[in-house]
């Protein structure tokens, strides 16, 4: 008598189907399993940027599903390159990227530095450091807006204890000219953290032997960290530059909840303007030659980057 469930499920298969399944080589039994894999990849990503591509040579919108769709050809794609609003975006977004990535590396790499030394409260340190990482976009947003307060904010009043301008004169989120940098400081506390995990990853897997030799040889420390240290972690952070690069191109919500875009158009990054023309203003064409743009874009600069991490690697 069948004892087990594999028994019972054997004897309950019919004969043919056993003998179908018996036939099927490992080949097959592989596709089998890899398809359901596939065809939810079709389904979710594919098909998807297919059905993009297609309307964004169209002057298609969501909210007329009943009007006739007219073919435009290259009209969108010609709109939003010529469009000096567009490329304030840009700059608002190039912006944003190039000094969150330069702050992240600089302090990730310094704290990830400093951790590896291994001094007494090690781990309590690096459990403390990686919490803003943890936590909701939505609770850092809400948070660091009530740091931002003109007239209950600590941020201004350390400001104003540090430099003893009034904290109620200024205000980070309605400045134009502080605005930007005050997203740069939230995002860079927000994800430093991760930044120095890959970079103390790298660190820590660097071989002791390595600078015990350095030190037969006489090398000064400096000369450690620049010839030996600094050339063995660049594959480590070049990689922590690309994630953290795709990410902060396609930010969107910590942004929302800090200035909204504003003041005026002073934050106002691609992903913001790309859902601003798809969901308010209804343009779903534009908005899918814009997404197109940003998404090779994005992918072009990706690809040509890890091509030149490969070369790093390689030496």
């Amino acid at each position: 008598m069948p004892d087990t469930p594999a028994d019972r499920l054997a004897l309950a298969t019919p004969p043919t189907l056993a003998r179908k399944v018996r036939g099927l080589s490992d080949r097959t039994i592989a596709w089998i399993f890899v398809a359901p894999t596939i065809l939810l990849l079709l389904a979710i990503n594919i098909f998807p940027l297919i059905w993009t591509i297609r309307l964004s040579f169209t002057n298609f919108r969501a909210n007329r599903p009943n009007e006739p769709v007219e073919w435009v050809g290259l009209r969108n794609y010609q709109r939003i390159l010529t469009d000096p609003d567009i490329w304030q975006t840009m700059q608002a977004t190039a912006h944003f990227l190039i000094w969150t990535l330069i702050l992240q590396v600089v302090i990730g790499f310094t704290l990830a530095w400093l951790i590896n030394r291994k001094f007494r409260g090690n781990d309590l340190m690096t459990t403390l450091i990686v919490i803003p990482m943890m936590l909701s976009p939505a609770v850092v947003g809400n948070f660091w807006t009530f740091l931002y307060q003109p007239q209950i904010g600590l941020i201004n009043y350390a400001v104003e204890f540090v430099t003893g301008i009034p904290a109620s004169s200024f205000t980070m989120l309605g400045s134009v000219s502080l605005a930007p940098w005050a997203i740069v400081i939230v995002d860079t506390w927000m994800w430093t953290p991760f930044v120095m995990l890959i970079c103390l990853a790298g660190l820590r897997s660097i071989p002791d032997y390595i600078y015990e030799a350095a030190e037969v040889d006489r090398a000064s420390k400096w000369r450690q960290f620049w010839t030996m240290t600094i050339p063995m972690v660049l594959p480590f952070l070049m990689l922590a530059v690309l994630f953290r690069g795709i990410e902060n191109f396609k930010m969107f919500d910590l942004v929302v909840l800090l200035t909204g875009g504003g003041p005026g158009d002073t934050t106002l990054l691609s992903s913001i303007e790309l859902k601003r023309e798809a969901f308010e203003k209804w343009r779903t064409g534009y908005s899918s030659a814009y997404a197109i743009i940003l998404f090779v874009t994005v992918f072009g600069l990706a690809s040509i980057y890890v091509k030149a991490l490969n070369k790093v690697k390689e030496r």
